[in-house]
């Protein structure tokens, strides 16, 4: 009777825990969709397709906000049930600037929506580009956390790629910003219009350097 309370009592931990793997995933699944819907609508507001863009716009609302409940469930899920304890402060960590990526890419895209800056043809394509290099930056981002969690050997490659999809879009970002200022023909209240959004895609690769900065720290203290 004894052995069987002990072994009832393991199976609902083990139970807990692969739940709390599933949204964990699931979670890192939001980031991921959220990324994508972000390059989607600059792709769309750059090449003039209202309709696309306001859809891309709505999917990243609902999927900021799934991730935002998703968030909370894990966190009492580890509070609650007491899961983890040694990683429990690292792993809450991790989910809260990973969160503030979904929020940043949302944020950026409704800025678009509100402020609709007006892009000299000669920049659309690497506005694009640029785009690309952040959200890619993303995309590897969540393949470190989820190699955190399932395949450790793994981490510090996809850390790596962030980080170098992050110096990519930093000096895209930069160059064209030169660009944008040195050439004599804009205005000057056009090229500030025009240079604040290229830091703002840019900074989603900064997000997610943030990200992997945390998830280094939580490696070096889970596995020395």
């Amino acid at each position: 009777m004894h052995i069987f309370g002990e072994n009832t009592h393991q199976d609902m931990f083990l139970k807990k825990t692969k739940k709390l793997e599933v949204q964990i995933d699931e979670f890192l699944d939001k980031i991921l969709n959220a990324s994508l819907y972000f390059k989607q609508g600059v792709k769309y507001y750059l090449s003039g397709e209202p309709d696309l863009f306001y859809d891309a716009l709505e999917k990243i609302d609902i999927t900021e906000n799934e991730a935002d409940n998703l968030r909370r469930t894990i966190e009492t899920i580890l509070y609650k049930h007491t899961l983890i304890p040694e990683q429990r402060g690292d792993v809450l960590g991790l989910l809260e600037s990973s969160d503030k990526v979904v929020n940043n890419c949302k944020e950026v895209l409704f800025k678009f929506s509100v402020e609709k800056p007006e892009f000299n043809n000669e920049y659309l394509q690497r506005l694009e580009s640029l785009s690309e290099s952040s959200v890619t930056s993303v995309e590897c981002m969540v393949s470190a956390v989820r190699a955190y969690f399932t395949e450790f050997i793994k981490v510090r490659d996809h850390i790596n790629k962030v980080i170098f999809f992050e110096k990519e879009a930093d000096m895209m970002a930069e160059k064209l910003n030169r660009e944008i200022f040195g050439n004599p023909g804009l205005e000057l209240s056009k090229k500030i219009h025009m240079g604040y959004f290229v830091t703002e895609i840019e900074n989603i690769a900064d997000f997610a350097e943030d990200v992997c900065d945390r998830l280094s720290i939580a490696v070096i203290k889970r596995y020395g």
